[in-house]
């Protein structure tokens, strides 16, 4: 996992649900944060903008905290650029 996009992960939390970055961490879980699933929606479209990317429905309804959210755009970030070379 890359800290770049760990942090803009983060970030992008933060700013989307209005919380302080340093309530947010990588193994936290959205209940702590009392985030709900319309939340999650949000945070998603927001990665999608951030990092122009796609996130499959399939592996958004898998997402349940910090850690995967940034696990799975890693994966996407790490395609996108395989299929760019």
């Amino acid at each position: 996992m890359s800290a770049d996009v760990t942090e803009r992960v983060l970030d992008t939390i933060a700013k989307t649900q209005r919380i302080p970055r340093e309530k947010i961490t990588i193994d936290g879980r959205f209940e702590e944060l009392g985030l709900d699933s319309m939340d999650a929606v949000n945070i998603l479209f927001a990665l999608e903008e951030e990092f122009d990317i796609t996130i499959p429905d399939e592996e958004a309804k898998k997402i349940r905290n910090p850690r995967e959210m940034v696990e799975g755009v890693q994966r996407l970030v790490d395609a996108k650029c395989e299929e760019s070379r």
